[in-house]
């Protein structure tokens, strides 16, 4: 019996979507704590701290960018393998 489900190689875009997910997890993390005093009644953290909370956005950007790439490598290959015909 063989195996028909596909060896898993990092496709395009794959990175990106990783490197996105981290940079988002930061901010959100960054997010947490900046807003943390606010509940708390402490003393609010410096302007930096909310500019780090920034990189949600950031991280969301660079994931989707990874995702289209992703697409965009996957229209091609379908687009090669219809053949000239298909390709209109």
């Amino acid at each position: 019996m063989r195996n028909e489900t596909p060896s898993r190689a990092a496709a395009p875009g794959d990175g990106l979507v990783r490197t996105g997910a981290v940079v988002f997890i930061v901010g959100a993390v960054a997010t947490l704590a900046t807003m943390a005093p606010l509940f708390l009644g402490t003393e609010p953290f410096p302007p930096i701290a909310w500019a780090v909370c920034m990189l949600m956005g950031v991280g969301f950007a660079i994931a989707g960018a990874g995702v289209l790439r992703s697409v965009a490598a996957q229209r091609r290959q379908a687009k090669s393998a219809a053949g000239p015909a298909e390709a209109r």
